[in-house]
């Protein structure tokens, strides 16, 4: 018979909602500096979503709720409350640049004037861009102090005025609302709520890579999502609404066979059908470089294009087509590799990339301080407390 064991202050769970798939990851902190090790983990097919917005939160619950279900039996732990990735065309990044005059008389920078630069910045966002969208995360990219180009931390320096560029990550406010209710209908609180391509990025990439300049690609089924590091924080991010399936659309027709077949054929798998491979290397080409025509469109337009010295690091369940890493230095002229990923322990490894958003958020769940973790503050601390409030009003 299985004990069960209760989750505790060191007992972590993440689960990465995609439009795939569901994968929930549980793990324990050991110790301070090591990563969690991982107790168990969960999969299932995930239904009732399209391009990563919801669109039955019954049918998504049921999914949540099968991938926990295999995650507890796996590591005999009850999960009762978890991280959660948020992704899909609904999140976006907008940069924006906002300024302030200090407002002590000995012009001494504070927390107040930092916040308030911050603020200006999201005011000058166009209605437009923000309109239903709820910001999850205010980034500060860059500080001017009286004109001039300053590095680290500004708290306590001198200043007349006060300049920020930041990143605003944001995602569509019902999109929100609906992820958390259909894991909270799961029976799993939600703790917080990450986007998964920066809970991705703790699994994926190394510090020296976010320091020198780098940009993360997850190639998911029907979404790819982009994040750009340099300085260690991330300074874009961006969702395309095309992805595996497209590659796997392609196929099927070029080919003329089915979907299944189709897929199993993009993965490298056997299949009684006679092609020519040259053939299906055009198909998968086509629509790859499309996938980084995108990319590069976007390194140009906020001025990276080809000087990211770590490179392009890619991710993704379709990460592990033949061609892509030299279609990627091809089309966008930077170093280009795929995510290397083995970490477990005796029972339980995970060497496939597409874990990485689940495992990323244990990782990220295990460090106690916010701004330590991220590397940021988020941008409102009660966001989620209020969501999950207006939520529990509604039900009966």
């Amino acid at each position: 018979m299985l004990e069960w064991k209760d989750m505790s202050s060191h007992i972590t769970a993440g689960i990465d909602i995609g439009t795939y798939e569901v994968r929930v990851v549980v793990a324990e902190q050991e110790n301070e500096n090591g990563l969690p090790k991982i107790l168990g983990t969960g999969k299932a097919e995930s239904k009732g979503l399209r391009h990563g917005y919801i669109i039955n939160i019954t049918d998504v619950t049921k999914s949540v709720s099968l991938a926990v279900r295999q995650a507890e039996k796996s590591s005999a732990v009850k999960i009762k409350k978890a991280f959660i990735s948020i992704g899909g065309v609904g999140l976006s990044g907008i940069n924006s640049q906002g300024s302030t005059i200090i407002s002590r008389a000995d012009q001494e920078i504070t927390e107040t004037d930092i916040e308030q630069t911050i603020v200006v910045a999201e005011e000058a966002i166009p209605k437009a861009l923000i309109q239903n969208r709820k910001i999850i995360y205010s980034i500060p990219i860059a500080w001017k102090i009286d004109g001039k180009p300053v590095l680290g931390r500004v708290l306590g320096m001198k200043s007349v005025k006060l300049e920020a560029k930041a990143l605003f990550v944001s995602c569509i406010e019902p999109h929100l609302d609906d992820l958390v209710e259909a894991v909270e209908e799961a029976g799993i609180e939600v703790i917080d709520v990450v986007a998964s391509p920066i809970a991705a990025s703790f699994v994926t990439l190394s510090k020296s890579q976010k320091i020198a300049g780098c940009v993360l690609a997850n190639i998911g089924a029907e979404t790819v999502s982009i994040v750009v590091f340099e300085n260690n924080i991330p300074i874009s991010l961006e969702i395309f609404p095309i992805g595996g399936a497209d590659i796997t659309n392609d196929i099927a027709l070029g080919l003329k066979i089915s979907l299944e077949e189709a897929e199993t054929i993009k993965l490298g798998g056997v299949t009684a059908t006679n092609y020519p491979k040259k053939k299906l290397e055009e198909i998968i080409s086509a629509r790859l470089g499309d996938i980084f025509e995108l990319i590069e469109a976007h390194l140009k337009k906020i001025g990276k294009s080809g000087i990211l010295p770590a490179g392009i690091i890619i991710t993704g369940g379709s990460s592990s087509l033949g061609l892509i890493e030299d279609l990627a230095r091809s089309y966008l002229r930077l170093p280009s590799r795929i995510a290397s990923l083995e970490i477990g322990n005796s029972k339980f490894q995970i060497k496939d990339s597409s874990w990485s958003v689940a495992y990323g958020l244990c990782i990220i769940s295990s460090i106690p301080d916010e701004e330590e973790r991220l590397g940021f503050k988020r941008h409102s601390k009660n966001i989620f407390k209020s969501i999950l409030q207006t939520l529990k009003h509604f039900l009966p």
